[in-house]
């Protein structure tokens, strides 16, 4: 029985042959420090990742192409455990100061509610619609209105003369910002009138615990700015045996050995487990796939033999591989296929699928799976070459998935490319203001702890629910006594960008053309060298390449060519799919 192809990255440990350049370990690329860094900027998706890889055990991974899942779900829990404490702190102290002050902290939570709204309707897009954008930006600066204007009020109140019924200069100030604003700005309901009597040690203890919420606002900041610029900068990332998240994720329980093991695990095997719904979850957005069949012929004065997928692929693999070969000028070249990885994977429904231990695991069960599926051509469980090429740090990655099928003197061929597109800009964005924050002065630390004062509670409080909400689910369900389904999503796919850049599109585009040629070629000399006739492949190859439309008859059929033809038929019978474009049925 034939064995599967091995894959071209070496174990772990063993030296690269000499001329040859392998992908940088996903653990280490630039697209995992970015994944991990946008687990401290980004609660949404930190949660996001912690309920797909820690939550539900159920769920299998999806496949990881060019970053570490498990390293990214380390990060994560410890952004959550450090968010956790910080919320905890924050409300810990609104309380107090709402106890201590007879209620009078509590007018200060109301700007605090408008800026957290204001975040809530502008979004995490990098440049939102103006119907998010206006609206938020007009809410934030009435919310920062508003808490100024009460700070200011809480000041004036701390420095009355208790003995004068004369008002100080700075409520002068604020009647005339309120002739101009009217009542936009004047939350406190007739504070400012003397018929309401207010204790200064009351003011006095609200700004007290005022300014230890900006410390304390200041110094969180702080500890994630330094997590991001010292901890998660590029040179320190890449000495993982010193990464303190893997480190505290696994001293702090069994669950979390268990499941980041778990998904370091079933991110990189070869038998993938997928939901109907998305098979080829984690591989990116599908681009300019093929589907075509050719009628085998035998070649004149040649007696033909017959052909199988297996013979097929022991020809594409090495024109495929080939790709990797740098030219005369040797190392000098850095061009990304010579990176370039080819494997064999198999496709399995998740559904009322095995264990782990009975699937992806058990390394009898993926040999003789990928053995097996190689020559029967199923519907659900499906057997595919995988072609991978990893560009800009992994933050675009090109996958090809090809599947040959012989049936009844037909040659089915199927290239499926797949392309992650880049990381979301914010993330690297982020991980630079981190920078300046945490190599800036003091009074770059005081503005941001400022800045950051009026939205804490409102952020602590949504920490404390979402924190609150994973436990119960995680104690009510997630135990992994659930059947066993495909992925919700994909970690890496819900951190992406939707655009390429030019140079990005233009390397996409090289890569695939290279690696469809050569899968087009191996099939092509296949063909040849078992007998059969190889002129309507190619001439099919060429136009599904070209964006054509393949026809095989035009028998019944009406044709149209040139700007505004039509054609009319009036055929009866069974109407089939219209397909055309790529020969997918999408235009």
């Amino acid at each position: 029985m034939t064995q599967p192809i091995p894959p071209t990255v070496p174990p772990q440990g063993h030296p690269q042959p000499p001329g040859e350049r392998y992908p940088v370990p996903p653990a280490l690329s630039e697209a995992s420090r970015l994944l991990c860094a946008g687990t401290y900027l980004d609660g949404g998706y930190r949660d996001a990742v912690i309920e797909e890889l820690y939550v539900h055990e159920e769920r299998v991974t999806a496949p990881s192409y060019g970053f570490d899942a498990a390293r990214v779900l380390a990060h994560a829990l410890r952004a959550r455990r450090i968010e956790l404490v910080w919320a905890g702190g924050t409300v810990v102290l609104w309380v107090l100061a709402s106890v201590l002050t007879d209620g009078l902290f509590l007018f200060l939570l109301f700007p605090c509610v408008v800026l957290a709204l204001a975040t809530l309707l502008r979004g995490s897009a990098r440049s939102p619609e103006p119907a998010r954008l206006i609206p938020a930006l007009l809410l934030r600066w009435y919310g920062r209105g508003v808490f100024a204007w009460t700070l200011l009020w809480l000041v004036a109140r701390a420095f009355d003369d208790p003995e004068s019924s004369e008002k100080s200069w700075l409520d002068d100030a604020l009647a005339k910002v309120e002739d101009v604003f009217g009542g936009l700005l004047n939350t406190l309901d007739g504070m400012g009138t003397p018929a309401l009597h207010i204790e200064s040690r009351s003011v006095w203890v609200a700004l007290v615990f005022l300014a230890a919420l900006a410390v304390t606002a200041g110094v969180q900041r702080l500890q994630f700015a330094r997590i991001l610029a010292k901890e998660l900068n590029p040179l320190e990332f890449v000495r993982r045996d010193e990464d303190r998240a893997e480190a505290e994720s696994g001293a702090i329980g069994p669950r979390s050995r268990r499941m980041r093991a778990l998904v370091a695990a079933e991110q990189t095997s070869p038998v993938i487990m997928y939901g109907t719904e998305d098979p080829f979850c984690g591989a990116g957005a599908p681009v300019d796939t093929w589907e075509l069949a050719v009628e085998l012929k035998p070649r004149e004065g040649v007696m033909p033999h017959p052909l199988d997928n297996r013979t097929i692929l022991a020809k594409v693999v090495p024109l495929v591989t080939a790709l990797r070969v740098p030219s005369v000028h040797g190392d000098a070249v850095v061009d990304r296929l010579r990176e370039l990885t080819v494997d064999e994977c198999v496709f399995l429904p998740a559904l009322n699928a095995g264990s782990f231990a009975s699937t992806q695991g058990d390394p009898v069960f993926v040999r003789d799976g990928l053995t097996a599926s190689v020559e029967e051509g199923g519907e659900t469980r499906r057997h595919f070459l995988r072609i991978r090429v990893g560009g800009w740090g992994e933050e675009v990655v090109v996958t090809v998935f090809v599947r040959v099928h012989t049936q009844g003197g037909m040659l089915m061929l199927e290239i499926a490319p797949h392309v992650l597109p880049p990381i979301r800009p914010q993330f690297l964005a982020g991980t630079l203001q981190a920078h300046r924050y945490a190599d800036g002065n003091a009074l770059v630390r005081i503005a941001g702890g400022l800045a950051d004062t009026p939205s804490a509670p409102v952020r602590a409080l949504i920490t404390l629910v979402r924190g609150a909400n994973s436990g119960v689910r995680l104690l009510t369900g997630g135990q992994g006594a659930e059947p066993r389904t495909g992925p919700g999503f994909s970690v890496r796919e819900r951190a992406a960008t939707g655009r390429l850049s030019l140079f990005q599109d233009m390397d996409v585009s090289r890569y695939l053309k290279s690696i469809q040629d050569r899968v087009a070629n191996g099939v092509k000399q296949a063909l040849y060298e078992a007998g059969w006739q190889t002129g309507d492949f190619e001439q099919k190859v060429i136009n599904v390449s070209d964006g054509g439309v393949v026809i095989d008859s035009v028998h019944n059929s009406a044709l149209g060519f040139g700007a505004g033809a039509r054609a009319h038929t009036t055929n009866s019978g069974p109407q089939g799919p219209v397909r055309g474009g790529n020969g997918n049925g999408r235009q």
